[in-house]
């Protein structure tokens, strides 16, 4: 009799202090992520539309390369008049969630939507992955102050919007919601906002690519051989590569944006640097290294592409970033990862497209320092056959990239491993 009361009473405590709560909870959040999902993967959807429309144009055009020193003026120019407050983009979501001060002003979507457009437009080399975050992250925070919402609810919705901008952007919903929990702290995953991460990602996905019906380029692995032992280890130094090539791409990166600031005024920045990408391009006679490179990638999945390549790419997008054009870093790491992997297959014995899709997402891995998000993308992308091939690249890479990364607000929450001091490993520190 008794036992039957106590199971009672812990039936009570349970419904009323956690089955309740979380209902509410779940509901809460579903309302949430279905409007501001939908919101913004519609804006995700008109950013791929207009961003195929500004590369098919450019292609047409040639001579609007000609023409990126002067775009790149009007970028530093309403940026300098208009952006002071939005000029960090990724970083300033990241210290918003660290130390919340001011809602992230809604003008961070139409300025970088429109500085991104531009950079491409003009034949600069960046990717998309840092407007479509910038974009649901500034959309998503606008809801904290339209609903009076705490800190503890505003760091939920920007986790919401910045995996609903990647998840939409992409079409990896799982990729996109791990990654809004995986880049906040270097070494850790935040759980507490996984359920607004979840379904806003697959509500921003579901508005991107079947309401709206925006185009991903798809990829594909077509043969994955069986993992035995001699395999296992041929992608250790496949992904020591693509570590070592995630931190030549973000220590380049950080070259160029210092070598840019010793140019006082602003909007001469990406003048120079537009100067420079639009000459480059002229000498070598090829606009293979510019744009975000979407036929490259794919035919490093198909045919033997040129060994420099992903040299010349990372050369290119740091170059141009550096000077202060607008876009993402995450499309051109997909190339410098994949005409990595593509080249090595040339010395390690594993299919190309495979190595080539371990590269994709593994340089991708180092320079975020997001392993588990990339592993999901890699499964989402080319299927589940190369998971395992794709988690340990990812791994590796994310291990030999060191403490740095792209986005430079990024907090690191333990080493990268056990046996680095802790010290050395900069707990609780900043990147590199």
């Amino acid at each position: 009799m008794w036992d039957s009361a106590r199971k009672v009473i812990h039936f009570k405590k349970f419904t009323k202090f956690e089955f309740w709560p979380s209902l509410i909870y779940t509901f809460k959040w579903l309302l949430l992520a279905i409007t501001i999902g939908f919101l913004i993967g519609t804006a995700s959807a008109f950013f791929l539309f207009a961003l195929s429309w500004a590369t098919e144009y450019r292609n047409e055009h040639h001579f609007l390369i000609a023409l990126l020193p002067i775009g790149g003026f009007i970028i530093g120019w309403v940026y300098y008049k208009y952006g002071a407050s939005v000029v960090k983009g990724n970083n300033q979501l990241l210290e918003e969630f660290y130390n919340p001060l001011n809602t992230i002003p809604i003008r961070m979507a139409p300025l970088v939507l429109f500085g991104t457009i531009a950079t491409h437009l003009f034949g600069g080399s960046a990717g998309r992955e840092g407007t479509a975050i910038q974009m649901g992250g500034s959309i998503a925070d606008q809801f904290t102050k339209w609903l009076k919402m705490g800190p503890i609810d505003r760091k939920a919705i920007i986790t919401l919007g910045v995996a609903a901008g990647f998840a939409s952007v992409f079409g990896t919903p799982l990729a996109g919601a791990v990654f809004a929990l995986e880049w906040l702290i270097v070494g850790r995953v935040r759980y507490e906002s996984i359920l607004p991460a979840f379904l806003g990602a697959y509500m921003a996905d579901y508005a991107c690519a079947d309401f709206w019906h925006a185009h991903h380029t798809p990829y594909e692995v077509p043969f994955v051989p069986d993992l035995n032992l001699a395999n296992l280890l041929w992608i250790i130094p496949a992904g020591i590569s693509f570590g070592l090539a995630a931190r030549l791409f973000s220590k380049s990166t950080q070259l160029w944006t210092e070598v840019f600031k010793k140019i006082s005024y602003a909007p001469f920045r990406p003048l120079v640097g537009g100067l420079i990408i639009a000459l480059l391009v002229f000498l070598i006679g090829s606009t293979r290294y510019i744009g975000l490179g979407v036929p490259v990638i794919s035919e490093a999945f198909d045919q033997q592409v040129p060994w420099y390549d992903f040299l010349a790419k990372i050369g290119f997008t740091s170059l141009t970033l550096g000077a202060g054009f607008k876009g993402g870093e995450v499309t051109p790491l997909f190339y410098t990862g994949a005409t990595l992997g593509n080249m090595l297959s040339g010395f390690i014995p594993l299919p190309m497209a495979l190595l080539a899709g371990m590269g994709f997402v593994g340089v991708f891995s180092g320079a975020t320092n997001t392993p588990l998000s990339c592993t999901l993308m890699g499964i989402e992308l080319f299927g589940s056959e190369s998971g395992v091939y794709i988690g340990l690249a990812c791994v590796v890479a994310y291990l030999f990239s060191g403490h740095s990364g792209i986005y430079g607000s990024q907090v690191i929450g333990s080493p990268k491993h056990i046996s680095l001091d802790h010290n050395k490993g900069k707990r609780m520190g900043k990147l590199e």
